[in-house]
């Protein structure tokens, strides 16, 4: 078993770009150091200097370019000069594609990195509203080519060779590196084909893309002037293997919960702390940690599936608790009140009665291709102790090169770089809880007055994972990024909207900067966001016992 490889390669900063016909343009793509750009985002729209066809004939380090085609845009979208590109690492046999979008008269002046979601490290389908925006946007397969695949099968396979053996090269790519080597060869497209650098760069990304957000920030501290990253699979191992704990707690205990069950375990649940908070009705719970409904007062309620037995309350708290050692150590945090066990603890009726079992397809993929690296593997052979030893071992072997869970910022924060930390409340996927011990590990490591500084996390009531849910929803958390990066506006608090069907806005929130949270003022109405004001937390202390 290789375990804790973690490897720094160095950037490309300076990249070449040669001519190789006489009639092709020769430009040298300008250093860090060249000096502020002709165009910027105050200058207005910034049109190419070449030809999108010319981009094909560009010649980098370690890189190829595989075809760059002009797209006339629609009613939509801006006519684009749209770049693909492959990069090969000189240390070994990792490959990237790298996807660049380039807008032909609507520049902004700006680049954007765009993250990608569960095992993909990216598609090109990603980058369009950030080119709608203006942006000159990348995104890369971070070394899954099947994770680009619009339908993917089994897109975790990455991971293993044919033999079996682990692909560290892969690994590795879609762990960080491959991100890194897709910004240094957009931004070198991107000065090709403007002529001169971006005026500022940003990463935006959820999920996935959140972890490989604050990944940047934490080894490639120069790749990016902001970076929005949205529920961030902070501590990759921890969380990936503590996503299969439902599972096997109903597997061990041999007591499946049916759907209507979790969901009567919800609603009391959502009824009992509504108000907790924001002291509104409105169906969300505005602080869940400070939620301490007693799921035990359910024993007894009937569901259209059945009564709740206190041997179901038992799996639901062992679900909501979190993974633990067979003697009760801590491993991971779990679901936090408020959040839907579906998706997650999936438990499907058979025309028989019988209830079977489906876990989340992902959770099956790690357990498969990176942690047994056995692809027949079965979920049900876990046992408490021998889900205690994997997850061990996926800490042990994956932590450096997926984690993204180190909390020394400070060259991040030297270098002038601004990151906003946003999640949902009701996040059933990725518990809202590992966000905030990131952040306050950020601030044992550098200090409270020095992190508010550069870093803000933003915890969105109601709101599922990266989006959905009964809260108000995110509106556009990388703006705050560039206000503070471009203005020096360092962001109080996000601003949220509930929004029917047809797109008419029904209401609107204010969402505060941890550890505050918006509070109804008692006054106006309680839809209107300008009726609330952040006041401190009242929350319990995240808990890991």
């Amino acid at each position: 078993m290789r375990s804790r490889r973690r490897s720094r390669r160095p950037g490309r900063a300076v990249l070449v770009v040669l001519a190789t016909t006489a009639a092709s343009l020769a430009l040298v793509v300008p250093s860090a150091d060249a000096g502020p750009p002709q165009h910027g985002p105050d200058a207005g729209p910034a049109q190419s200097v070449r030809s999108c066809a010319s981009l094909g004939e560009l010649r980098l380090p370690d890189t190829t370019v595989t075809s760059a085609v002009t797209d006339a845009g629609d009613a939509t979208t801006p006519a684009s000069c749209r770049v693909t590109l492959t990069v090969d690492d000189p240390e070994d046999t990792g490959v990237v594609t790298v996807w660049v979008d380039l807008p032909e008269s609507t520049w902004n002046g700006r680049f954007q990195g765009v993250g990608g979601g569960g095992f993909s490290g990216g598609t090109p389908e990603r980058l369009l509203p950030a080119l709608r925006a203006g942006y000159a946007a990348a995104a890369t397969d971070a070394g899954n080519p099947r994770g680009s695949n619009t339908d993917p099968t089994d897109d975790a396979q990455f991971a293993l060779d044919p033999d079996g053996t682990l692909d560290w090269p892969a690994i590795e790519d879609f762990g960080h590196e491959g991100v890194h080597d897709m910004t240094v060869t957009a931004k070198a497209v991107v000065a090709a084909y403007y002529g001169h650098d971006p005026a500022h760069s940003y990463f935006n990304g959820c999920s996935t893309g959140g972890r490989q957000g604050l990944m940047e920030a934490q080894r490639y501290p120069d790749d990016y002037d902001g970076i929005a990253a949205g529920a961030p699979v902070i501590n990759w191992p921890q969380l990936q293997t503590m996503q299969i704990w439902g599972q096997l707690v109903m597997e061990e205990e041999g007591n499946p919960i049916p759907a209507c069950e979790f969901a009567a375990a919800l609603s009391a649940t959502v009824a009992a702390c509504d108000t907790v908070g924001d002291g509104v009705v409105d169906g969300v719970i505005s602080d869940p940690l400070a939620c301490s409904f007693d799921l035990g007062t359910l024993v007894g309620t009937v569901t259209p599936c059945g009564e709740i037995t206190a041997q179901d309350v038992e799996v639901m708290r062992r679900i909501a608790q979190g993974p633990r050692r067979p003697d009760g150590g801590f491993l991971w945090y779990g679901l936090p009140p408020g959040a839907p066990y579906a998706g997650l603890h999936d438990v499907v009726q058979q025309p028989d009665g019988t209830l079977l079992q489906q876990p989340f397809v992902f959770d099956i993929w790690w357990f498969r291709y990176f942690l047994t690296q056995d692809p027949d593997f079965d979920w049900t052979s876990l046992t408490y102790e021998s889900y205690a030893d994997w997850f061990d071992v996926a800490v042990e072997r994956y932590d450096e090169v997926l984690g993204a869970s180190d909390p020394d910022l400070s060259a991040f924060h030297a270098s002038g770089g601004k990151l906003v930390v946003w999640h949902g409340g009701a996040d059933f996927g990725v518990p809202v809880q590992g966000s905030i011990d990131y952040y306050e590990r950020v601030q044992d490591t550098l200090g409270r007055g020095q992190t508010e500084q550069f870093l803000r996390l933003f915890l969105f009531p109601g709101v599922g994972h990266c989006g959905g849910g009964a809260g108000a929803q995110p509106v556009d958390p990388l703006r705050a990024v560039v206000e503070w990066v471009e203005e020096g506006t360092a962001p109080r608090t996000l601003d949220a909207t509930s929004v029917v069907e047809d797109g008419t806005v029904t209401g609107t929130r204010p969402v505060c900067a941890y550890p505050w949270v918006a509070r109804w003022t008692g006054r106006g109405e309680r839809a209107d966001g300008s009726t609330y004001r952040c006041v401190p937390a009242t929350r319990l202390q995240l808990r890991q016992a």
